[in-house]
């Protein structure tokens, strides 16, 4: 004869089965997990670099249990990528001053502070080398770092012609590289200071030397 079942192995009846939380504080809870993780990976870039950061210290820092990761990223690879590639969304809006002159310095002062910020100045050069030995990072920092910028300066110059401030024919990539490469070379190579008047400057060469006069430059 079979035995009854020992009332551990029983069905628990609707009173013991606990309840389930509600669908929306359960998203909410997840989007704060997802936002905690994110900043935790750009404080364990700064902190260790891509090569010594690692889920487990990425999950302490942002206060989670490693399965909250993995749920979401499977490796520190695709959760850097991850990270990167969103900054390319939250680019700023386009500078519109009236003036290329007055566009290119709106857009060096916001390039510059972002730069100079110590977080940034530990990340960026870390990145940049991971990114010769992976394509998948250098491509995500394509994104993020070229890509963006390249189409916030071929709005910018649209608007210069537009003006008549520049000629129709004028080269948007040289553009990029005349805004961003001296300023690069400045704060995140040299990693000097940037003396008084120092933007001033550079925006006034970049339109000069884009085409742009000092007459209609500095209208």
């Amino acid at each position: 004869m079979a035995k009854d079942p020992a009332p551990s192995e029983t069905a628990p009846s609707a009173s013991q089965v606990p309840p389930r939380r509600a669908p929306a504080g359960a998203a909410v809870l997840r989007e704060e997990k997802t936002a905690a993780i994110r900043a935790a990976v750009f404080a364990e870039l700064a902190a260790v670099g891509f090569g010594r950061m690692s889920i487990e210290g990425i999950a302490r820092r942002a206060g989670v249990g490693k399965t909250a990761v993995y749920r979401r990223w499977r490796s520190k690879l695709h959760l850097v990528l991850d990270v990167v590639t969103a900054l390319a969304a939250e680019g700023m809006p386009v500078p519109d001053t009236g003036t290329l002159r007055g566009d290119v310095r709106m857009l060096l002062e916001v390039a510059s502070r972002a730069l100079r910020h110590p977080m940034a100045a530990q990340i960026i050069p870390d990145l940049l080398a991971e990114a010769a030995r992976s394509p998948e990072i250098a491509e995500a920092l394509r994104t993020a770092l070229h890509d963006s910028q390249e189409s916030m300066t071929r709005a910018m110059v649209a608007r210069a012609v537009e003006r008549g401030e520049l000629p129709p024919d004028v080269d948007v990539r040289l553009a990029l590289d005349l805004i961003t490469g001296p300023l690069y070379w400045r704060v995140v190579v040299l990693r000097g200071d940037l003396p008084a008047g120092y933007l001033d400057e550079l925006a006034a060469a970049v339109a000069t030397a884009l085409g742009a006069g000092p007459r209609s430059a500095g209208r």
